[in-house]
């Protein structure tokens, strides 16, 4: 069965926190340091502007979405995003997939810019985000310290749309 694209909903939450994970027990990649549950992912697809999960007939292979950058009112037309994959299925085409539709409905939602904050190193998640033409917006040093050492997180940024000025309202 070839992969499907779409929306998440609440019956993908358990499947979502299970991908996530060995992301936050192995890795520095996020700064969570307990995995959470299918409760949490239920209210943070319920939160997301947008959120999409890719599945074959095995499951789930990943999930990417939108969620607001920062909660205050000038901030409202960019959006932060993030992806993440079943571990193994990198450079599978997985990542390409989930991140060309969700860009493409956030732009179409009206958002000017789309924000991902990457640990770094993270040599794959620096090339997928350059690859869909984001670029580095800033780097804050020694901000997180997980699994014994001090992690940096580079901002990388893309232009979705010139919004207009002023701006219409993002959807």
């Amino acid at each position: 069965m070839p992969p499907t694209l779409r929306d998440a909903t609440a019956a993908d939450a358990a499947a979502c926190a299970a991908i996530y994970a060995p992301y936050v027990t192995d890795t520095a990649i996020t700064f969570e340091t307990e995995p959470p549950g299918a409760d949490a992912f239920t209210e943070r697809i319920a939160a997301a502007y947008e959120y999409l999960v890719l599945e074959d007939g095995d499951g789930l292979l990943g999930y990417a979405y939108a969620t607001p950058f920062h909660a205050r009112a000038a901030y409202r037309w960019a959006c932060e995003v993030s992806i993440y994959v079943e571990r193994g299925r990198k450079r599978t085409g997985a990542g390409r997939a989930l991140y060309t539709e969700l860009l493409d409905r956030v732009t179409r939602r009206g958002f000017a810019s789309a924000i991902a904050l990457i640990t770094v190193p993270n040599d794959p998640s620096i090339g997928l985000h350059r690859a869909f033409g984001f670029e580095d917006a800033g780097l804050l040093r020694r901000v997180g310290y997980k699994l014994g050492a001090w992690h940096d997180v580079a901002y990388l940024q893309r232009a979705l749309a010139d919004p207009g000025d002023p701006p219409a309202e993002p959807r």
